[in-house]
C-alpha cells in the first residue's frame, strides 16, 4: 500500500469513526492539539493502524508529540 492510500484510509477512519462531522483535516493539522481527538481516540487509531495496516506501534510511541497530524501518523505507518 502506498503513502496516498494509507493517508486516505487513515483520514476516512478519523473523520468517520472519531470526529463524526463534515469537517476535513489538513495533512499537517494538529488533530489532538486542535481538540478534534482526545487520548482515548488515539488508542482507537492505534488499534485501527494495527488492524488495517499490520503495523504495531508501541504505546510509548503513541503520543501527541509524535502522532498529532496525519503526516506524522502516515510517516510512522510507512516506517513499519
Amino acid at each position: 500500500m502506498n503513502e496516498a492510500e494509507v493517508r486516505q484510509r487513515l483520514r476516512a477512519f478519523i473523520l468517520n469513526e472519531i470526529i463524526r462531522d463534515d469537517l476535513d483535516i489538513a495533512d499537517d493539522e494538529g488533530i489532538i492539539t486542535g481538540g478534534l481527538m482526545d487520548s482515548l481516540s488515539l488508542v482507537r487509531v492505534q488499534v485501527f493502524i494495527e488492524e488495517a495496516f499490520g503495523v504495531v506501534i508501541p504505546d510509548p510511541q503513541m503520543t501527541v508529540a509524535t502522532m498529532d497530524t496525519l503526516n506524522q501518523m502516515v510517516a510512522r505507518i510507512m516506517k513499519g
